[in-house]
């Protein structure tokens, strides 16, 4: 009997199972979340416990009896499961159930795809679309025969279709894959530009539904599509932010994390995701309101380190107190007395004011904010100064000396100072005093 592969649908049946291996186990919630999410009706939800899986179907024989009655009975068009499943898993659940079978990275695959908008989001979904498909042309046996090959009077076998799709999957992933590494050059020179002006990067990170872009559009007012659902908004999102005593910043809203995230999807959405392994700071929006809040950082955390963000200083964002009784906006700090976490609302804005006072001290630790009095001998620092975009306004004092509010991360006006030959009269120790004047300069 032959099984020519059925097209995807709208009525499904969610398969979850828990396995006794000692992790920490969850419930099918946010599985019927990422399928609402992906437009798909659930009409049931099948449950189960197992030691391990059934290397052939997964799933147990009277578990696989009972998907296939309701399937029956539901006219189910698509089964997801909420785990990873092998191609030949795959193959085989849905040869028995006679329906499309999707398991968890497929869904989030889906919805990706269903939600990219720019154009750089789209290549990436369909890079990660490919990969995944690689391991999986399946489209029955009869897709597979072998082309007539053109050698001889009668031919050879030819190319099988499933070499000749690997091929065509091949030749595409390769070319997307270059189209991508342009739009990855695109993005780190404005990241430099960004550094060579000095101005510091915030990124937008958390859990999908965290509430990331809804605090994003508050801060900046930008209108950057929210919606209470999973992976709501894909594609990367840039605005400037001022802040009191740092000045400009880019603040970068991108895509949420999930539990089991697709490493194809980590892999495809390297560039995006720079926005974040490249921040200066980084705020960690977390649900408050969420029972599983704790459970969701880890995850967040397990995606930062491998991105390489997980060594950036962070600020933790604890949105939806509205969610919440008896809890005020505030700011906790550390023995040092630093910010390391914010309560707010971004839904109503309760706490903004405090988020933007937190992000600036946390930035300010690291930024030289000085009025400084250079003579006309200091040409060569003054003019690397505006060079580098460090100053803020420039006045002349009696002497002919010229004044200058500058505002510069600490790493950078020392590097400047280093090439300039030039050092403050006092040593460092002057040089990191909170003066209004650091007059005189001295060449070396």
């Amino acid at each position: 009997m032959f099984f020519e592969r059925p097209e995807s649908g709208d009525v499904s049946v969610l398969v979850h199972i828990e396995f006794h291996n000692g992790e920490t186990q969850y419930g099918p919630e946010e599985f019927v979340e990422l399928a609402t999410s992906a437009g798909i009706a659930p009409v049931a939800v099948v449950t189960g416990t197992r030691q391990k899986p059934d290397p052939k179907f997964f799933i147990g024989k009277g578990k696989l009896d009972e998907v296939r009655e309701i399937v029956e009975r539901e006219e189910a068009q698509v089964v997801l499961f909420d785990h990873a499943l092998s191609p030949s898993q795959e193959r085989n659940l849905e040869e028995s159930l006679q329906c499309r079978v999707l398991d968890r990275t497929g869904l989030i695959l889906d919805i990706f795809a269903q939600r990219a908008r720019t154009h750089e989001g789209k290549l990436q979904v369909e890079l990660a679309q490919l990969q995944h498909m690689a391991t999986r042309l399946v489209r029955g046996w009869t897709h597979l025969e072998r082309q007539k090959g053109g050698i001889g009077v009668r031919g050879g076998p030819g190319e099988t279709q499933l070499e000749s799709d690997r091929r065509q999957l091949r030749e595409r992933i390769t070319s997307i894959q270059k189209r991508l590494d342009k739009v990855s050059s695109q993005r780190d020179q404005n990241r430099r530009a960004r550094d060579r002006s000095a101005v510091p990067t915030v990124s937008l990170v958390g859990y999908t539904n965290a509430g990331k872009s809804t605090l994003f559009n508050f801060i900046t007012g930008a209108e950057v599509f929210a919606a209470d659902q999973l992976f709501a908004t894909l594609d990367p999102t840039l605005r400037r932010l001022d802040l009191a005593q740092v000045g400009a910043v880019v603040l970068a809203d991108t895509v949420g994390f999930i539990r089991q995230l697709p490493h194809k999807l980590i892999k495809a959405f390297q560039a995006t995701l720079k926005e974040s392994s490249e921040a200066d700071l980084l705020l960690h929006v977390v649900d408050a309101s969420d029972v599983n809040r704790d459970e969701n950082v880890g995850h967040v955390n397990a995606v930062l380190k491998e991105i390489d963000a997980d060594e950036i200083p962070t600020l933790l964002i604890f949105n939806k107190i509205d969610a919440l009784s008896n809890v005020e906006p505030r700011i906790d700090r550390n023995e040092d007395g630093l910010p390391y976490r914010v309560w707010l609302s971004a839904k109503d804005g309760t706490g903004i004011d405090l988020l933007r006072q937190a992000i600036a001290e946390v930035l300010a630790i690291d930024v030289i904010r000085e009025t400084l009095v250079l003579p006309a001998s200091a040409g060569r620092l003054r003019a690397m100064l505006f060079e580098q975009g460090a100053v803020l306004s420039e006045t002349y004092d009696d002497a002919g000396s010229s004044v200058l509010k500058i505002c510069i991360p600490k790493n950078d006006y020392l590097t400047i100072l280093a090439n300039a030959g030039v050092k403050p009269e006092s040593g460092l120790s002057a040089f990191m005093q909170d003066r209004q004047e650091l007059d005189p300069w001295l060449l070396d």
